[in-house]
């Protein structure tokens, strides 16, 4: 166990240095890069991904995967919007639109928890079908003219310069951090990611944590995508297209293994901040969005065979120490 914290230790280290290297290169590209709206902005082009790699960690954590958070972002936003175009009072579709994240990880965590297939399975399945309910809600339209307080929530400063999600961000990292590294259900999903078995032998309902995490997953992604609707003014079936890569990509880079039970938010936060910065910086070189997405998919790559490669060298090492400590002296 104390190997393991200490490899954790040794990923964040390096991710601090990496973080400090990207701020270093994008001051040298853009003279007006440290400024503080610059970092607001930069959070806010992004804040949807980022509150959902919160609910993520957990997940993975777990041993599990949800590849379906960002077409559950679009059926929440396609539900609102559809719902506002009938004419239903908007602080009912709110509420409506919610519980359609709440409905959508609790189908999820069924499939997963109690009947026993594979979370890759089930959301890959899921995340086909939530996006087609959300073409279905807004067909090939934009819909939008929402009330003027609701994108005032997404588009402007909330407290002093900074808009509501980044504050909202601000919270739930507190509060998963404090959950997930000092709390009770903190280790019993590290306990079920590291083996679901002995988990169940220690008293752990592992069904229900696994139940909990899928629907607030979804529930997280549905605030998401009404926060995304809220900043964009409008709404369409594609809205969050793609946006799970850049998630995943923020939680296995912060050092979170894709097997489950080890990982920390510190490094899922590190790591948010490298996306973002390096996303940033490549903006700043004019790249194209495709450019931008590839370069995430290599992160996505190294995050999972760095670790993986580490791991082996260091279990090579050690069978080499044990070898020459059980050789046998020679004789006189």
């Amino acid at each position: 166990m104390s190997h393991r914290l200490n490899r954790l230790k040794s990923w964040e280290g390096l991710l601090l240095i990496l973080f400090l290297i990207t701020i270093i290169i994008n001051s040298t590209l853009a003279p007006n890069y440290l400024r503080l709206d610059n970092w607001i902005n930069l959070f806010q082009l992004s804040i949807e991904k980022i509150v959902v790699a919160l609910a993520m960690a957990f997940i993975i954590i777990n041993a599990e995967i949800d590849l379906s958070v960002a077409s559950v972002m679009a059926l929440a936003a396609g539900v609102l919007a559809w719902l506002h175009l009938q004419g239903v009072p908007f602080p009912i579709a709110l509420l409506i639109a919610l519980a359609s994240g709440v409905l959508a990880g609790a189908f999820n965590g069924f499939w997963i928890a109690y009947v026993g297939l594979p979370s890759l399975v089930v959301t890959l399945a899921t995340m086909i079908m939530y996006r087609g309910g959300a073409r279905i809600f807004l067909e090939d339209k934009s819909i939008g003219d929402f009330p003027d307080w609701f994108d005032r929530l997404g588009q402007q400063p909330t407290v002093g310069p900074f808009p509501l999600g980044l504050i909202l961000f601000a919270i739930g990292a507190i509060l998963a951090l404090i959950i997930l590294q000092y709390a009770g259900f903190g280790r019993k999903v590290y306990v079920i990611g590291n083996s679901s078995d002995v988990a169940d032998y220690s008293g752990v309902k592992t069904r229900r944590v696994k139940m909990i995490l899928f629907i607030t997953s979804a529930t997280v992604a549905a605030f998401a995508g009404l926060l995304f609707a809220a900043r964009l003014g409008a709404v369409r079936g594609d809205l969050a297209l793609g946006f799970e890569l850049d998630i995943i990509t923020m939680v296995l880079l912060g050092g979170v293994s894709i097997f489950g039970g080890s990982g920390t938010l510190t490094g899922v936060l590190l790591a948010i901040l490298i996306v973002l910065n390096i996303r940033n910086g490549m903006s700043l070189l004019n790249m194209s969005q495709h450019m931008q997405t590839g370069v995430v998919g290599i992160l996505l790559i190294l995050s999972v065979l760095v670790p993986n490669m580490a791991n082996q060298i260091q279990d090579m090492i050690n069978r080499r120490r044990l070898s020459r400590v059980k050789k046998p002296a020679a004789s006189p």
